[in-house]
């Protein structure tokens, strides 16, 4: 009697690393023999490398999809979830992963379960428990953790590595924050997600392609999507800062023509150069918030269909 299994997509972005990626190609076609419970499919973005792959790779269960020109990891990871969704019918569950080794093929089981434990209603994240990186990356990521908490109020402490049930795989590809960045485009929404606590694996070959000026970009964009928030937020602050302003000039004045008690001449000075800089702040950010809230009028139609203008014919 046949036990059927479940079919995974495991879209993977590489660019360039070539080397990691066929080794990981061979765990995660040794995993899918040896799994009772599901088996996996391949489906690499090439973001535009420059080195060739390997053709041994076409030999594993792999499909590629060619992009016409580099759009960076985490398009090309919407490019994969819209095709996906758009080309592939027969399929149970998508999980998105890194093509280094950082995402252990071995911890598709631990999200699978966790998924079948909440009944597939919510995407399931890697939270990473112990990592591997530089000690310069864990304290730029450990920044950008709080900054992004005190700027959106929301809490992010998972990459891409995740498995998404099908029937939420629509919501998805319809969300255009993605396009910016995966995980936040995902917490932004308000689809249902869950984490579960994993360590993060080491690269199989050479080193990691994010500087500090990669990780700037990725932090900034996973700001960026929470913009119509951020723009408030720092606009209730500047309004704060202007009240603050006014009362420390109320208490300058009031010491200097009720009191008696003097006052140094550059203390009044720098207080109207301060509320001066709050006020054009605030200004700023209140023209830029009405920009963007006026925007809201051309409405868009979600459109999953993006992902063809970027690849190469096959």
């Amino acid at each position: 009697m046949s036990i059927y299994k479940k079919k995974i997509i495991c879209i993977i972005p590489v660019y360039n690393d070539w080397e990691s990626f066929y080794i990981l190609c061979g765990k995660l076609n040794n995993l899918s023999k040896s799994s009772n419970e599901f088996y996996l499919e391949i489906v690499v973005v090439n973001d535009c490398s420059t080195d060739d792959y390997y053709p041994q790779i076409l030999e594993i269960n792999t499909e590629i999809l060619n992009l016409k020109i580099n759009i960076g990891h985490q398009r090309a990871i919407a490019v994969g979830l819209q095709y996906t969704y758009s080309e592939k019918k027969d399929y149970d569950y998508v999980v998105v992963m890194d093509g280094d080794g950082e995402d252990l093929p071995e911890q598709i089981s631990m999200i699978y379960n966790k998924s079948k434990i909440e009944n597939d209603k919510k995407i399931i994240f890697a939270e990473r428990n112990k990592r591997h990186e530089s000690y310069f990356f864990k304290v730029g990521y450990f920044f950008y953790k709080r900054l992004f908490f005190i700027l959106t109020d929301q809490k992010i402490s998972f990459g891409n590595f995740s498995l998404i049930p099908k029937n939420l795989l629509l919501q998805v590809v319809h969300l255009n924050s993605i396009w910016n960045h995966y995980s936040g485009g995902i917490i932004q929404s308000k689809i249902p997600f869950d984490k579960i606590k994993l360590d993060r694996g080491r690269r199989y070959h050479g080193k990691s392609k994010m500087n500090f000026n990669g990780l700037m970009l990725h932090g900034l964009s996973s700001i960026s999507i929470y913009f119509d928030f951020l723009s408030l937020r720092i606009l209730r602050y500047s309004i704060y800062g202007v009240f603050l302003c006014l009362i420390s000039i109320a208490i300058i004045l009031f010491k200097k023509f009720v009191s008696g008690t003097a006052i140094p001449g550059w203390a009044s000075s720098l207080m109207l150069i301060t509320i001066g800089i709050v006020i054009q702040l605030f200004s700023v950010t209140l023209i830029v918030l009405l920009m963007q809230l006026s925007s809201r009028r051309n409405i868009q139609a979600p459109n999953a269909n993006i992902y063809k203008d970027f690849l190469r014919n096959q």
